[in-house]
C-alpha cells in the first residue's frame, strides 16, 4: 500500500475544481461523552491489541534466541492501530483471519482503561472505492464506481459509526486514520489512468467528504487524515498542491474545517522522523546544496519533523486553525542495525548525503517490505522536541511485521493483487531495485522473516533480557548555554544511542537540580519564563531502553532584559581554493565578534580556528588540498557566544591554468531544465587568431553524468555549418560532475573558421535509449544560467588531440 514518488504535480486544480458540488450529508448523533479536546492523546493511555500480541507469539514460537524472544514478548505491551481495511474486518470472526470484531476491540478497549484515565484507540479506515488506485498490492475490494461508492457508505462507513456512535464507548477517545494514500493519489499520480478515473469520477472526494460527515457527528471521534510522507509530497508544488486539495475537500463536508483534528504522515512507510547527520538541507558541499543530491533530487524535507513543519505552516496560512496537530507513524521508521551511519562526510553532494543518510532505501519512493528497516521510537504521547512540527503523538498505525503486499498472486476475497514493487528482482521506473524482501504474504498478512529484520535493526533498540538490553549512553558533551530576555536556550551534541535527553536546572551550583525538561529528542531546548538577573545552572542526560547517562558538564547563564546572545550567524558559505577556503556569513544583530570552527568530520569535533574577528569573512590557509573541512560559526558579545550556524565545508584543490590559445568555446544551455529527459548544449567555437583553422582537426567535449545503465542517442538539431557535418561519439569520464562525454568532430565538409570569425551554433541534443530522466545537477559541463552564449572553460576543447581550451573535469 504505497505509490511511487512523482517529483511534478500533475492535474492538482482539476481534482480541486470537483469539490465545489460534492457535499454528501450526513447523519449525527448526539449522546453525553467527554468534550472534545484538542489533542486525544494528552495524559491518555492507549488500546493494546491482543491480536496483534497473538501474532508476535507466532513468531516467538519460531525463534530460539532467548534475547530476540525477549525483545519480541516486549512489543505484544505497545499501542498499534487496528485496521479495518474491508467490511467483512468490522464484524471480525473467521471472515477476517480470526481477528476480533470492531466491537470486540471496543470492549477490550474499555477493559484496558484505568479508572478515570483517558485511553485512545486507533482505527485505519481504509476501503475506498477504486482504493489505493496507483498500487496493486493493497487494491481493495470495491469497485471504482458509484455502487461501489454506494456500499461503501452503507455497509461500511455507515456500520463502523453506527458502533462508534454506540454510547457505551463514549469514554473512549477513538482515533481514526482516514484513507492512508487516497487523496495523496490525486495530488501526483493523475496520469495514472486508474487515478485519473479516480479523481474526475468524484468518488474518492465523495467517498471521503461522506467518512468525515459520519465520524465527525461522533463526539468522541478524532479524525486525522492521511497526507503521504516527505518523499512524496515534500517538494514545494507538491505539498502546496496537497494543501490546496485537501483543504477544499474538507471546506466540502458539512463542519468543514472542524471536521478535521490533524493529519498523519508516514503511514505504514519507512522515512525518518529525524535524518540526524543531514539537519540542513541547504548544507553547501562545493558550492551545492546537498537537496540537490540525486537521492533528494532537490526536496526540502529530509524527514517528517521538517515535512510535518512545513505542512503546519502551508495548512494554517491556508485559513486552518492554529490548533492542528499531526502523527506520525514511527512503526518501521528506526533503521538501526550494523548499516546505520554514524555521520556524513565527503567532498561531493552525493558522496556526502549517502554516507550520512540513515534512511538506506536505494531511492525514497521505493516502500514495499524494506529490507534492512527497523523498528522506530515507540509510541509516544505528546513528544516534546517538535516544537515547529506541532505533532501529538508518535504513533504505530502499521503494526510491525504485517506485509506491504505480495510480489505473486496469492488467492483471495480481499481484492489484493500481486505488485512487482515487492518484488526485489524488479528494477523499478527509477532504475533501482525495489530492495523488497523476498516471499512476502498478501498485504496485512504476518509476515514473519520482515518481524525479526524490524525487532533486529530497531533504534533504538528494544529493551529485553538475555543480553538484549542496550548500553547505557554517555553524557550529553559540548553543552552551551545562550542567555535571553528571561529565558535560557541551550544546546548539545548528540549521545550514540540516546533515545531522548532530560534538562536539569538549580538555582546553585552543583545542585540540587530540578528536572524542567524530560523526553527530548531534539539536542536544544530553551527555559522560558526565568528571572532576568538570576544566575542559573543546568546539566543534560541521555536516556534509553537501558537507563540514563550520567550528567554532563554543568553550564550557567544569567538571563537579561538588556543585552542578549546574538543568534547564530545565518548566511555561512564556503568557497575552496589553492590550500585555503574563504568563509564568508550574515551579520549578526548585537555581535561585537565572531569564532570560526574547524573539523575534517561532519559534525564534529570542531576545533576553534579563529576569534575575535570583527569582520564577517575569514580565509583559513595552509590546508591540504583534496581534504574536506567543515565549519561552522559562532557569533559572541558581552552576554555569551550564540549557538553553532548551519555547517558548510569546502574542499581546496591546486590551481588550474586553463590552456592559452587563440580558439575559445562559447556556450549556453538550450534546455534549462536540469531534471528531464533531454541534455541540450550548444557550441559556438571562436577563433581570435590570425590564420584560419580547419574544423576537422577540432574536437569539442560536453562532460556530464549519464544516470544510470540506459545507453544514449544525440542529434544535431541545428548547425550553421551543417548538421550531416557534425560527427558525435560517447566516451568514459572521471571526476567530480562526471563519468560520461560527448565527443563533438567534424568532417571536412564542415570546412574552416576564418580569422577573427566563428561557427555559429551547433546545436546538440541528448537522450537515453529508455527516455528516462537525467539529473544535470551537478554536471560538470552544464549550467542552466547560461542562456545566452559566453566563454565556458568546462567545455574543452582539442585541436591535432591537444588540448588548446577549457579545463578536464
Amino acid at each position: 500500500m504505497r505509490n511511487s514518488v512523482w517529483r511534478k504535480m500533475s492535474l492538482v486544480l482539476a481534482a480541486a475544481a470537483l469539490l465545489g458540488g460534492l457535499l454528501p450529508a450526513g447523519a449525527a448523533t448526539s449522546y453525553a461523552a467527554e468534550a472534545h479536546v484538542d489533542n486525544p492523546f494528552a495524559g491518555a493511555t492507549a488500546y493494546v491489541n491482543p491480536d496483534y500480541a497473538a501474532q508476535i507469539d507466532t513468531s516467538i514460537a519460531k525463534v530460539s534466541d532467548p534475547a530476540l524472544q525477549a525483545k519480541m514478548e516486549t512489543l505484544k505491551s505497545y499501542p498499534t492501530a487496528v485496521w479495518l481495511d474491508r467490511i467483512a474486518a468490522i464484524g471480525g470472526g473467521a471472515s477476517n483471519g480470526g481477528r476480533r470484531s470492531l466491537e470486540g476491540h471496543l470492549d477490550a478497549a474499555l477493559a484496558q482503561k484505568k479508572g478515570t484515565a483517558p485511553i485512545t484507540a486507533t482505527f485505519v479506515i481504509y476501503d475506498l472505492p477504486g482504493r489505493d488506485c496507483h498500487a496493486l498490492a493493497s487494491n481493495g475490494e470495491l469497485p471504482l464506481t458509484q455502487e461501489g461508492l454506494q456500499r461503501y457508505k452503507t455497509e461500511y462507513i455507515d456500520a463502523i459509526a453506527s458502533i462508534f456512535a454506540n454510547p457505551k464507548y463514549r469514554d473512549i477517545r477513538i482515533v481514526t486514520v482516514i484513507e492512508p494514500d487516497g487523496l495523496p493519489n490525486l495530488v501526483t499520480n493523475l496520469s495514472d489512468p486508474k487515478c485519473a478515473a479516480a479523481n474526475s469520477s468524484g468518488i474518492y472526494i465523495a467517498g471521503f467528504q461522506y467518512a468525515l460527515n459520519k465520524l465527525h457527528a461522533i463526539p468522541n471521534v478524532y479524525n486525522y487524515l492521511d497526507i503521504g510522507h516527505s518523499g512524496w509530497l515534500g517538494w514545494d508544488d507538491n505539498r502546496r498542491g496537497a494543501v490546496t486539495l485537501y483543504t477544499n475537500a474538507v471546506k466540502g463536508t458539512t463542519a468543514g474545517l472542524a471536521s478535521v483534528d490533524g493529519f498523519i504522515t508516514n503511514t505504514a512507510n519507512t522515512t525518518p522522523l529525524v535524518e540526524p547527520y543531514l539537519t540542513n538541507p541547504n548544507l553547501s558541499i562545493n558550492g551545492q546544496p546537498i537537496r540537490s543530491s540525486k537521492y533528494y533530487e532537490w526536496n526540502p524535507n529530509f524527514d517528517e519533523t521538517d515535512f510535518t513543519a512545513a505542512l503546519y505552516a502551508d495548512f494554517t496560512a491556508a485559513g486552518w486553525p492554529s490548533t492542528l496537530g499531526f502523527l506520525v507513524d514511527t512503526g518501521r521508521n528506526g533503521w538501526g542495525g550494523v548499516n546505520r551511519p554514524a555521520g556524513a562526510s565527503g567532498s561531493d553532494i552525493d558522496t556526502y548525503v549517502n554516507s550520512g543518510r540513515i534512511d538506506r532505501r536505494a531511492h525514497r519512493g521505493l516502500w514495499c517490505n524494506n529490507n534492512g528497516a527497523g523498528i522506530g521510537l515507540p509510541p509516544q504521547n505528546a513528544p516534546a522536541g517538535y516544537a515547529a512540527s506541532h505533532i501529538d503523538a508518535l504513533v504505530w498505525v502499521k503494526p510491525p511485521g504485517e506485509s506491504d503486499g505480495a510480489s505473486k498472486f496469492i488467492p483471495n476475497d480481499e481484492g489484493k493483487l500481486a505488485d512487482p514493487n515487492c518484488d526485489p528482482t524488479y528494477t523499478n521506473a527509477d532504475g533501482v531495485l525495489t530492495g523488497a524482501m523476498p516471499d512476502a504474504p498478501l498485504a496485512g498478512h504476518w509476515f514473519h522473516d520482515q518481524f525479526v529484520m524490524l525487532v533486529q535493526n530497531a533504534y533504538p533498540a528494544i529493551p529485553g533480557s538475555g543480553g538484549g538490553t542496550p548500553a547505557v549512553p554517555a553524557a550529553p558533551a559540548g553543552v552551551k548555554a545562550a542567555a535571553g530576555n528571561a529565558q535560557v536556550t541551550l544546546t548539545w551534541d548528540a549521545s550514540a544511542g540516546a533515545a531522548s535527553y532530560t534538562v536539569k536546572r538549580a538555582s546553585v551550583s552543583g545542585g540540587p537540580y530540578t528536572t524542567v525538561a524530560a523526553g527530548l529528542t531534539a539536542t536544544s531546548f530553551t527555559n522560558t519564563g526565568l528571572t532576568n538577573g538570576t544566575v542559573y545552572y543546568y546539566i543534560v542526560t541521555a536516556s534509553n531502553a537501558a537507563g540514563e547517562s550520567a550528567a554532563s558538564v554543568q553550564v550557567s547563564a544569567v538571563p537579561s532584559s538588556g543585552v542578549s546572545v546574538p543568534a547564530a550567524p545565518a548566511g555561512l558559505t564556503a568557497a575552496a581554493g589553492n590550500a585555503q577556503v574563504t568563509l564568508t556569513w550574515s551579520a549578526s544583530a548585537g555581535a561585537t565578534s565572531y569564532t570560526v570552527k574547524r573539523a575534517t568530520v561532519s559534525g564534529g569535533p570542531y576545533t576553534t580556528v579563529a576569534t575575535g574577528l570583527a569582520a564577517t569573512s575569514y580565509t583559513n590557509t595552509g590546508l591540504t588540498n583534496g581534504t574536506a573541512y567543515y565549519y561552522v560559526v559562532s557569533a559572541v558579545n558581552s552576554a555569551g557566544e550564540s549557538a553553532n550556524s548551519a555547517p558548510v565545508s569546502a574542499v581546496p584543490e591546486g590551481s588550474v591554468t586553463p590552456p592559452a590559445g587563440s580558439l575559445a568555446v562559447q556556450y549556453r544551455a538550450g534546455n534549462t531544465n536540469a531534471a528531464d529527459n533531454a541534455i541540450s548544449p550548444h557550441f559556438n567555437i571562436k577563433n581570435n587568431g590570425t590564420a584560419a583553422v580547419n574544423l576537422s582537426d577540432l574536437k569539442i567535449r560536453y562532460y556530464f553524468t549519464k544516470d544510470g545503465s540506459a545507453g544514449l542517442d544525440s542529434w544535431v538539431d541545428w548547425a550553421q555549418v551543417g548538421g550531416a557535418n557534425v560527427q558525435r561519439v560517447f566516451g568514459s569520464a572521471s571526476g567530480t560532475g562526471a563519468d560520461t562525454y560527448v565527443e563533438i568532430s567534424f568532417t571536412a565538409a564542415a570546412g574552416s573558421i576564418p580569422a577573427g570569425g566563428q561557427t555559429g551554433d551547433i546545436q546538440l541534443r541528448m537522450a537515453k535509449t529508455d527516455w528516462s530522466n537525467f539529473n544535470e545537477t551537478g554536471d560538470y559541463s552544464f549550467d542552466g544560467t547560461k542562456t545566452a552564449y559566453a566563454n565556458w572553460d568546462k567545455v574543452t576543447l582539442y585541436q591535432g588531440g591537444k588540448l588548446v581550451w577549457g579545463i578536464e573535469p
